[in-house]
């Protein structure tokens, strides 16, 4: 054979080999094992006592109810029932000992992530009610007329 034929195949072969020697020293040798033998997983086992330790930053309704069960409730009732609530009061990773209250985002901004009129019909986006934000008081804040935890009722705060 010659030597032009060669020259790529112990290239590709010397790569091959870099890959497999860099693999053995960067991946954890328990990386791949399960208590069902050998199989590849996506965590190392070695690492599960962590995670088990790991405080869970976002809670979800269901924590929110044990204390707060009218507003809970009255979202679930709502078209806002897709939405958890830390998505507008924040990760309640320490709550309710510290912080105390967890902080309230009002600001228009959060409500027109969804709310802004956007002309895709195809999106979805379409069957959320939208406002022109330029044009739909915009010098007031959305709660300020709006329950976001009763947003099908007319009534204001």
């Amino acid at each position: 054979m010659n030597r032009h034929v060669l020259r790529p195949v112990f290239v590709a072969l010397g790569l091959l080999a870099i890959i497999l020697i860099a693999r053995t020293i960067m991946v954890p040798s328990d990386f791949r094992i399960s208590e069902k033998g050998f199989m590849y997983g996506y965590h190392r086992q070695g690492n599960e006592a962590e995670w088990e330790n790991f405080k869970v930053k976002y809670r979800s309704k269901k924590y929110c109810e044990d204390c707060h069960g009218d507003e809970v409730s009255g979202n679930l009732s709502s078209p806002h029932k897709i939405i958890e609530c830390e998505n507008c009061h924040g990760p309640a990773i320490d709550h309710p000992d510290n912080p105390e209250k967890l902080p309230i985002d009002r600001n228009r901004d959060l409500c027109l992530r969804c709310h802004a009129k956007l002309p895709y019909p195809t999106s979805m986006r379409s069957e959320i009610k939208g406002i022109d934000p330029k044009a739909h008081h915009p010098e007031k804040a959305c709660f300020s007329c709006h329950n976001p935890h009763h947003p099908n009722l007319e009534d204001r705060k």
